[in-house]
């Protein structure tokens, strides 16, 4: 049994956050010991039987915290079961299909031999930070598109996956 669960994950304005607190949430249920912190927050993930690593899309890339995460901890993270996943989508399209990881997420993802990825839909709403994020709220082309119910039932799985999994990584 994976007991201790670390989710990292990378945000600007919270939505990612939500997300992984979620997942976080879902694997405690399962009974899990699960964390959600910030990405840039976490000095080591030794003490973590597993991780998950979220991020958010702004340009076709993960958000950069999410990114440094995996490249400092990459030795680390190789030798524990990992997932990704993405948050960005301002529309309801990771809800519809599955949203294949963007290009650097693939690459780390076979590099460190990640158990699996998905992409959830983003949220963008007013008072988002940044000059594009405000133009695109301002523009009627924000909002809330996390499916709450697709965010369980991956983290479901993660936590069925973590509680039959043998003692040792």
């Amino acid at each position: 049994m994976l007991t201790k669960v670390l989710v990292a994950y990378g945000t600007t304005n919270g939505s990612t956050a939500r997300i992984a607190e979620t997942v976080a949430e879902v694997l405690r249920k399962a009974g899990v010991s699960a964390e959600a912190v910030p990405a840039r927050s976490v000095g080591n993930v030794e003490s973590y039987d597993a991780v998950i690593v979220g991020g958010g899309l702004y340009a076709g890339r993960w958000h950069k915290d999410a990114r440094r995460f995996v490249r400092r901890h990459g030795r680390a993270l190789a030798g524990r079961p990992l997932w990704f996943f993405s948050s960005g989508p301002l529309d309801a399209t990771a809800s519809e299909r599955d949203v294949p990881p963007v290009p650097g997420v693939q690459r780390a993802m076979a590099r460190l031999d990640a158990r699996g990825h998905i992409t959830f839909g983003g949220c963008l709403e007013e008072g988002a930070t940044g000059f594009i994020a405000r133009r695109i709220v301002s523009s009627g082309k924000g909002g809330d598109f996390r499916d709450f119910g697709q965010i369980t039932g991956w983290a479901t799985r993660i936590g069925d996956e973590c509680t039959t999994a043998p003692q040792g990584r």
